[in-house]
């Protein structure tokens, strides 16, 4: 059988690799990922309960849920979804984060499957999740439109796909690049590549061509005086999620 194509692209893995040990850090270089944490988890929780029809407010209230988070790197999110209640797969083509990500769940009493695969080598072998947690890959892959094609390939029907990304404008490279890169030394200069960031309504374009139906979206907004995050209606210039579903 040949091997499937991926759009893993090796100059963005070794990036994240190079930094591995620093995932659960909240003053290394993933300080950005730790302040924006808990806005991503409003989301996507919110989203996920509205969906299933989930109640929050009971133990665990995603359980009998498969839901994979490609793109895991130290289980940032994958760690809060197995605490709700949901099976976790946690896939990252980084292979450098895996050993972190399951040190890291051992000492917290979790188990999570953490895998060193693709979304495309899951697709090959008819992985199928209820929910794919696609959070701030898509700019950092070779070909979008093939990789969303195989998140989408992993949902099963009725399934529902959180994708995050950086907005393309001249705020977005003033912010994730001049801000964030090099005046605030969150992230290693070069961690992004601004021409590879996605409007809005491109990536409406991409997911669906890849067959999933754009249901939200939302702006992630930093706010400097309160060194804060906040979900914005409006608001996409930087930051953004969206929320696409699977009909058939």
């Amino acid at each position: 059988m040949q091997a499937p194509q991926s759009t893993v692209d090796p100059s963005e893995i070794a990036k994240f690799e190079a930094m591995a040990a620093e995932w659960w850090d909240p003053n290394g270089k993933f300080k950005p990922l730790h302040m924006l944490n808990p806005c991503r988890l409003d989301y996507i929780t919110s989203q996920i309960a509205a969906e299933f029809q989930r109640d929050l407010t009971v133990p665990s209230p995603f359980e009998g849920l498969r839901i994979l988070d490609i793109g895991c790197g130290g289980g940032l999110l994958s760690e809060p979804m197995a605490r709700l209640g949901a099976t976790v797969v946690g896939a990252d083509a980084a292979e450098g984060n895996l050993p972190v990500a399951r040190i890291h769940a051992e000492k917290s009493g979790l188990d999570i499957d953490y895998r060193h695969a693709t979304a495309e080598a899951l697709a090959e072998a008819d992985e199928q999740f209820d929910v794919v947690l696609n959070m701030e890959v898509v700019e950092h892959v070779a070909d979008p439109l093939s990789y969303l094609s195989a998140t989408a390939t992993l949902l099963k029907p009725g399934g529902l796909q959180i994708c995050s990304t950086l907005n393309r404008n001249a705020k977005s490279y003033a912010m994730a690049i001049v801000g964030a890169e090099v005046i605030m030394r969150w992230l290693p200069r070069g961690t992004h590549e601004w021409s590879k960031f996605i409007t809005p309504d491109e990536l409406f374009d991409l997911l669906k061509q890849a067959g999933l139906m754009p249901v939200d979206r939302k702006g992630f907004v930093f706010n400097p005086l309160g060194w804060s995050w906040s979900i914005s209606d409006r608001d996409l210039s930087v930051n953004y999620v969206t929320a696409s579903t699977k009909r058939t």
